[in-house]
């Protein structure tokens, strides 16, 4: 495997960055499928590992976001990078359109919800996030469906400006409390997504995935790239960097999430309970009793 500079694809909010400097696409990182599966279980394993001890440390929370345009591979990634963890300490959440009960509260009210208890790792594909992406390259959703009062839709940049600020002070009091954001933007090419979103016509059991809609999102590429790019800009810092991904090719994109991943949680300073000796000696003694149950 070649080895992995997480760094070149790390934006911290220092200085700016531009979404059309962004590769979409990189040399493979490994020589055949494989080797790809072997450095895949690998990092199985070692999410696991530290997964584990983030369980029973109990100390910390974990919440992984997933943004991409339609077809980037989110699904995919997540199913490929979590394999094998252990469940009972892994969430999934994916939002979808938000609901009528959704839309009667402000727009980070369905997240807050489903944020990550100590000892897990929660996921979303999307989030918070399509508030400053979908709603921002349609703006009529503010009054349309969200319903917001005039007087805060008449400065729009002044809108969105607030919303990237609120995102940054809540990912900043989720780390004031022990709870790690890793946020990932798999970037994906439009020619690239063109031809994954006619595989989805082309092949029956890609169907289900496959929505007009999405056809007629493409037109908005330019103003949802412009959207990406204001947003990282925007909520991007040393304790809540975006990580952009190429997505291009989905092994190199599974093979530098999982990196990242199991990287971030290495980064936390956590261990398994520790026990004193005094306590060692009295398991010890418990085994005889034990044993002695079996008669």
């Amino acid at each position: 495997m070649k080895k992995i500079d997480i760094s070149d694809f790390r934006f911290d909010g220092v200085g700016d960055f531009s979404i059309s400097e962004a590769k979409t696409k990189i040399k493979d990182l490994y020589e055949d499928k494989s080797e790809y599966e072997v450095i895949l279980s690998e990092y199985h394993k070692k999410i696991d590992e530290l997964q584990n001890i983030m369980y029973a440390h109990n100390r910390y929370g974990v919440l992984v976001i997933f943004q991409a345009m339609d077809a980037a591979g989110k699904d995919g990634t997540m199913k490929a990078v979590f394999q094998g963890v252990h469940p009972l300490g892994l969430n999934f959440i994916s939002f979808k359109r938000p609901t009528e009960t959704e839309l009667e509260h402000d727009f980070m009210w369905r997240c807050y919800q489903h944020l990550p208890e100590r000892g897990s790792i929660t996921v979303f594909n999307r989030s918070y996030y399509e508030e400053v992406l979908v709603v921002k390259v349609h703006p009529e959703i503010l009054t349309n469906k969200q319903r917001l009062p005039s007087e805060l839709t008449k400065d729009l940049n002044h809108l969105w400006k607030k919303r990237y600020e609120d995102i940054a002070n809540f990912e900043s009091y989720l780390n004031n409390n022990g709870i790690k954001v890793i946020k990932f933007f798999l970037h994906v090419s439009k020619e690239e997504q063109a031809e994954r979103l006619i595989e989805r016509i082309e092949d029956p059991t890609k169907n289900w995935k496959f929505e007009e809609g999405d056809v007629k999102e493409r037109e908005f590429w330019n103003d949802y790239q412009l959207a990406y790019q204001d947003m990282i800009n925007a909520t991007s810092s040393k304790k809540s960097p975006w990580y952009i991904i190429p997505a291009d090719d989905k092994k190199n994109m599974r093979l530098l999430v999982a990196h990242t991943i199991s990287k971030e949680l290495e980064s936390l300073e956590m261990s398994y309970p520790p026990t004193d000796h005094k306590r060692q000696l009295e398991l010890k003694g418990l085994i005889e009793t034990i044993k002695s149950q079996n008669l």
